[in-house]
């Protein structure tokens, strides 16, 4: 059963919200299709553009972003609620076109974090580094980014450059550094800084905390996906609806 806070984030439905999150996928997808498909085959990459491919690269980065987290959402059922073989669908496309990700693996994976949120019975989790970026970020990769995710992207590699013409320079700075970027984006926002160890310890039981950021910045940072704690509280609303999410549980937390 929905808790009161997803009944206030989702006041206008299902149907509203499944035509909301479809509508933003289908923008977010669009948007990185078009670019990436412009910066391997339209775009002339010299010492003049290198400015527009940097700004370039941080949109792929950002767009890849988004995907991940449309998927995340699909994850939860909160893409389209009720909607089942759509989410897994959409998910799993999305998924494997970020980075050649398996959907079930994944799913998962990503249970079980939500199921035992920074513990060693948690994949996302480092119990030998809970406090270090980069040693945990290794552990990161090597548990996720596998053997199916090395062919995936050497095929796209060797296919754009081989088969395609595509300049290496091109698909070094507009596919693989965006890729390489919006994993430590991800992994920043929405594994490291909400299940650090910090001093400050944690709420409760779900061993996380959110960025205090404004909504803008909680967007551009990694699709709202710093507000970590209500994600876990409340992991059936969706990355746009975590922004009043905050708000509500703020204010049923300062009400006397």
């Amino acid at each position: 059963m929905p808790s009161r806070t997803e009944r206030a984030v989702a006041t206008s439905g299902p149907r509203l919200q499944a035509a909301t999150g479809l509508a933003l996928t289908a923008a977010i997808f669009a948007a990185w299709l078009g670019l990436h498909l412009y910066a391997m085959f339209g775009f002339d990459l010299t010492w003049a553009s290198l400015p527009l491919a940097v700004v370039m690269a941080a949109l792929l980065c950002w767009l890849s972003v988004g995907m991940f987290i449309a998927s995340h959402d699909a994850m939860h059922g909160s893409l389209v609620p009720g909607g089942g073989r759509i989410n897994d669908s959409i998910g799993g496309f999305l998924l494997f076109v970020y980075a050649g990700f398996a959907w079930k693996r994944m799913r998962s994976a990503h249970f079980a974090h939500h199921k035992a949120p920074g513990t060693a019975s948690d994949p996302d989790f480092s119990v030998d580094h809970p406090t270090r970026f980069w040693p945990w970020y290794g552990v990161f990769l090597r548990r996720y980014f596998g053997w199916q995710s090395m062919a995936f992207v050497g095929t796209v590699v060797t296919v754009y450059w081989l088969v395609f013409g595509v300049p290496i320079a091109n698909i070094v700075l507009l596919y693989g550094l965006p890729a390489i970027g919006s994993s430590l984006q991800l992994f920043y926002f929405g594994t490291f800084r909400p299940h650090r160890h910090a001093e400050d310890g944690f709420a409760d039981r779900h061993n996380a905390r959110s960025d205090d950021l404004g909504t803008l910045a909680s967007l551009v940072s990694c699709f709202h996906f710093g507000y970590h704690h209500e994600h876990h509280r409340a992991p059936h609303v969706p990355w746009w609806g975590l922004p009043a999410a905050r708000r509500s549980m703020t204010v049923q937390e300062t009400r006397p």
